[in-house]
């Protein structure tokens, strides 16, 4: 690495150690490590080296935006596979290649899987540097989606059977009495349901539950579905 990364220093070093982005760093070279966790530390992230793949992934998952500088060949797992490895349970964590012996088609495998860059070494600080910045807005917003998910379904837990058969018809356009017909209750009963499912899932509109429904992969469930659903008393 070079000096230029001087020039390079968006992340902003006052914030607390602990919410500071993590850039960890996997090459079994220690000038190599030692020299990134020098830039990234300069840079204001949080540097975190390994000198194994199997020495990374048994860490525990950091919940902040964080990625990986991965080396290709490894003493004991190649990177391609380590890509593999951490693909489903670690999608917020994107992925920057450096290698010393890449080659055209191991650089297409690892974009087609993902990756952010796919560096040679050497590489420039500024290109590192401007990759790791891409790579980290990334995993942030992958972490706010995941977060909004989970709330979305920690809401959606919550409502009773009746509420689900509701909220289901009601995202589809059917009008209360519509859907007090289809689950033969009364229009009062129907708006009480709604007004439940609204605040339960803290929609602001019809049109916020319907997203809702979507990402919950629920507005395009086939007609009838709900008739499968555990169903509350309807009274």
């Amino acid at each position: 690495m070079n000096s230029s990364s001087a020039s390079f220093h968006k992340s902003p070093a006052s914030q607390p150690s602990r919410e500071k982005p993590i850039v960890f760093v996997v090459d079994d070279d220690v000038s190599v490590r030692e020299s990134l966790e020098s830039m990234i530390r300069f840079a204001g992230w949080q540097p975190q080296t390994f000198a194994s793949a199997q020495e990374f992934l048994s860490l525990p998952r950091a919940l902040i935006p964080s990625c990986l500088i991965l080396d290709v060949t490894l003493p004991d797992l190649n990177g391609l596979d380590v890509q593999e490895r951490i693909a489903i349970e670690r999608i917020d964590l994107p992925i920057i290649f450096i290698t010393a012996h890449g080659d055209v088609p191991m650089a297409v495998r690892a974009m087609k899987a993902g990756a952010v860059e796919f560096l040679t070494k050497p590489c420039g600080d500024e290109v590192l540097l401007r990759a790791i910045q891409q790579a980290i807005e990334w995993s942030q917003t992958a972490l706010q989606h995941e977060a909004q998910m989970r709330s979305i379904r920690e809401c959606y837990a919550s409502l009773s059977g009746r509420e689900r058969q509701v909220m289901a018809l009601v995202v589809r356009g059917l009008l209360n009495r519509h859907v007090g017909d289809e689950l033969d209750i009364s229009e009062v009963t129907v708006k009480a349901h709604r007004g439940n499912v609204m605040r339960k899932m803290k929609a602001d509109s019809l049109a916020d539950l319907v997203n809702m429904a979507t990402r919950l992969h629920l507005a395009s469930a086939p007609n009838g579905w709900y008739s499968n659903q555990p169903a509350a008393a309807s009274a």
